[in-house]
């Protein structure tokens, strides 16, 4: 009588069972000429700001060098030498740190000092601008007051050059 179980020198067939091919979602037109992986990679899609982050990340991640030195020991004790490392990578440490903040503040007075250049350039150009336009007025007044006074003073020695066209004494002053 047979128990269902195989014995070791036995070997049995199976035949897998056919699957419907509607378990698969159809292709796209596009992946069906080249390609056989059923789900196509297309890199992510970020907006411009998002890209040019992920482009700032990735060029510091490359250009930034990753260093870990004088690391402890998995071992469960400290040697002898242990503090003075520490006390060392904390000194460098704490000078990295100053060295950041001063480098802070650097900027930090740098670019106020330029907000407060721009800002009085604006202002002088502001003054500068308001003086040229009124001697460009008083030069504008000028000039009319003196063709004003050419006109007039045109009308008054033509009178008076038609008076001594008569005088042949006074026509060379009369023509100055």
């Amino acid at each position: 009588m047979s128990t269902g179980r195989l014995k070791d020198n036995e070997l049995q067939v199976v035949v897998p069972e056919e699957k419907s091919k509607l378990a698969l979602p159809p292709r796209p037109p596009s992946a069906a000429a080249g390609s056989t992986a059923l789900v196509e990679y297309s890199g992510p899609v970020f907006k411009e700001e998002e890209e040019d982050l992920e482009v700032k990340l990735r060029r510091i991640i490359e250009n930034v060098p990753v260093r870990v030195s004088n690391t402890s020991g998995s071992s469960a004790g400290s040697g002898s030498g242990d503090f003075h490392q520490y006390r060392q990578m904390r000194r460098k440490e704490q000078d990295r740190l100053v060295r950041m903040d001063a480098d802070y503040q650097k900027r930090k007075e740098l670019a106020e000092f330029n907000m407060r250049r721009e800002e009085r350039l604006k202002a002088a150009e502001e003054r500068t601008a308001k003086k040229r336009l009124k001697r460009q007025k008083k030069k504008n007044r000028k000039k009319e007051k003196k063709i004003k006074s050419n006109a007039s003073g045109e009308e008054h020695q033509k009178e008076e050059s038609s008076d001594d066209a008569g005088d042949s004494d006074n026509g060379e002053e009369a023509a100055n």
